[in-house]
């Protein structure tokens, strides 16, 4: 039996086996799929267990993608820019990384959502490890420009720079965002799992389609859109099941369709 996980701390709230477990079905794959929860002390350890174990592959979910990414043998561009993995493929006892979470993100925005990136103006709350997965993707779009605003300028300005050779982007502090309309807003801070809302202008969301990268319920961010003129407003779930997607592909070479999937999910969480 093939054996693949995903491993996390926190880990029993993930929907990865029930998504994995649909795919392999749609593509006639036999294979196993479990959560594996690893102290915050042990994820190495863990990797290894399950490898003796006879893994093909793992998801690696929060906190361990930059401990991931030190560990694999060899990584995809999208693992080497982000500095974070959150797919490993294990073949002869190389560690393969690769990180799905900006394709994800793109596919749910052009396939899903009918969005288009090409010239558009993104601005992305949050200058952390979300961010850095998701930025080269994006710009492999060739939107206009990505706004990075973080509330440590520093930190955006720095994250900025590094992807300048991508495309343009620009970084600066939460408290500088201008009162002026852009396409596409995508909150990538952790506001959300503390029931905040970043401090933003009501002004930049109108007619906006404004993405939060948390699912599974309405945020306070989703709540914030709607109530300044959003055009569209949506959770992360569909970059969830996306990125799914594109880990299954890189292990098996298959990319199982995703739109029934989210449907069914869609109906569970609602």
């Amino acid at each position: 039996m093939n054996k693949y996980a995903v491993i996390g701390n926190p880990i029993n709230h993930s929907l990865s086996p029930t998504i994995h477990a649909q795919f392999a079905k749609q593509v006639g794959l036999s294979m196993t799929y479990e959560k594996i929860l690893a102290p915050l002390d042990g994820f190495t350890i863990a990797v290894k267990n399950f490898i003796s174990a006879g893994a093909l592959g793992f998801n690696i979910t929060v906190p361990f993608k930059l401990e991931a990414f030190d560990l694999v043998d060899e990584c995809t561009l999208n693992a080497k820019t982000s500095g974070a993995v959150n797919t490993i493929k294990v073949e002869n006892g190389i560690l393969y990384g690769e990180n799905t979470d900006g394709t994800g993100l793109v596919n749910d925005l052009c396939n899903n959502l009918q969005q288009s990136i090409k010239g558009k103006d993104i601005l992305i709350l949050g200058a952390g490890g979300a961010t850095q997965g998701i930025l080269l993707p994006l710009l492999e779009c060739q939107p206009e420009r990505i706004l990075v605003a973080n509330r440590t300028k520093a930190r955006s300005l720095k994250l900025a720079s590094s992807y300048s050779e991508f495309g343009k982007v620009c970084g600066f502090g939460l408290d500088q965002i201008k009162a002026k309309p852009v396409d596409i807003i995508i909150n990538a801070t952790s506001a959300s799992l503390d029931g905040k809302t970043p401090e933003i202008p009501p002004g930049v969301a109108a007619g906006a389609l404004c993405y939060d990268l948390m699912y599974g319920k309405q945020t306070p961010f989703m709540q914030w859109a709607r109530k300044n003129s959003a055009l569209e407003v949506t959770d992360g779930l569909g970059m969830l099941v996306e990125q799914a997607a594109s880990a299954f592909a890189f292990w098996h070479g298959k990319t199982p369709e995703t739109k029934q999937i989210l449907k069914f999910l869609r109906e569970t969480i609602d």
